[in-house]
């Protein structure tokens, strides 16, 4: 997933997530129900935007490890053309 795409993918569920609890209180149930409704979806939409959060935080750290690499390998490449210069 790409960066662009997680940030689009949380609001997506956030979204989702307003929608349910509008549909749940124009839905005709009694109070009781809905209330219930509405908990059982604050509670799976917090679940995905965790999970979604969790994915967030694990692409940030494989692109700094990613990075990192890179960044020892220019390293390593400017020293041998240091040595090299040097003779």
């Amino acid at each position: 997933m790409s960066e662009d795409n997680t940030g689009k993918v949380v609001w997506f569920f956030a979204g989702a997530a307003i929608g349910a609890a509008i549909a749940l209180l124009y839905a005709p149930a009694s109070g009781k129900e809905t209330r219930r409704r509405i908990g059982e979806t604050a509670v799976k939409s917090k679940e995905k935007l965790a999970e979604s959060g969790r994915e967030l935080i694990d692409k940030g750290r494989e692109l700094y490890e990613k990075g990192r690499e890179i960044a020892d390998d220019a390293s390593e490449l400017f020293e041998s053309g240091r040595k090299l210069v040097k003779g």
